[in-house]
């Protein structure tokens, strides 16, 4: 998944963004509150780690601004006021969950694990098609029950794939959501990924399931 931390203490924000990023995801990190606006209206987000106490906009304010907007990513507001009231107000402008500062990182990806299983991402650690099973808390992807070896993208990839089966996506959407801001990646990229998938996914076994959508993307699906 595509991730964004918006922490004005960096060294905080540089720990969150590694830990989530040994946990397979795209991760792009923000210092101040008007910039983590701009990018959680623009870029397609899976989920927030917002900090509530940030320069130029506050956490709170933020999200009221993407509730509004019908954004409907889950959001982790992190927070050093730890009182009922201070965990109430965030909820209810519209937090999905609240973290009080300082925390364990273990629990903070957990909470963030936890909160991508929620609809409509997925309804739980196993997303399966056919005799494709992938483990998204044991990190594990077997087909007709033997495990497949996969590097950290090739993972990320066909997760965000089995999440959607049968759907069709494209390259520029994979893109946006597998890969951070800052990665130099290109459509050509996406297809090099797709054959690794392929070789790994598919060419051990009688039945395709990684298909290419001519003109418009790639699925996962059962053939016919």
């Amino acid at each position: 998944m595509r991730l964004l931390v918006v922490e004005d203490e960096r060294k905080i924000a540089r720990v969150i963004a590694a830990a989530l990023r040994s946990e397979g995801h795209a991760v792009d990190m923000v210092h101040d509150g008007e910039e983590g606006l701009a990018m959680a209206e623009t870029e397609p987000y899976d989920l927030l780690v917002l900090d509530r106490m940030l320069p130029g906009k506050s956490g709170t304010d933020i999200i009221t601004s993407l509730r509004q907007a019908n954004k409907a990513m889950p959001i982790l507001l992190l927070t050093a006021l730890g009182t009922t009231e201070d965990k109430a107000f965030g909820l209810d402008v519209g937090a999905d969950d609240y973290l009080v500062k300082p925390f364990a990182i273990d629990e903070l990806t957990a909470r963030v694990r936890a909160l991508l299983r929620r609809p409509p991402l997925a309804h739980d650690d196993e997303l399966t098609v056919a005799d494709l099973t992938l483990n998204q808390t044991q990190r594990t992807v077997k087909r007709s029950g033997k495990t497949i070896e996969l590097t950290a993208k090739e993972f990320a990839l066909l997760e965000y794939l089995m999440r959607y089966p049968g759907q069709t996506l494209s390259k520029e959407t994979l893109i946006a959501h597998v890969w951070d801001f800052d990665a130099d990646i290109l459509p050509n990229n996406v297809e090099a990924y797709i054959k690794q998938l392929r070789k790994k996914i598919d060419k051990p076994f009688r039945r395709p399931l990684i298909h290419t959508v001519r003109g418009f993307g790639y699925k996962v699906e059962a053939s016919r």
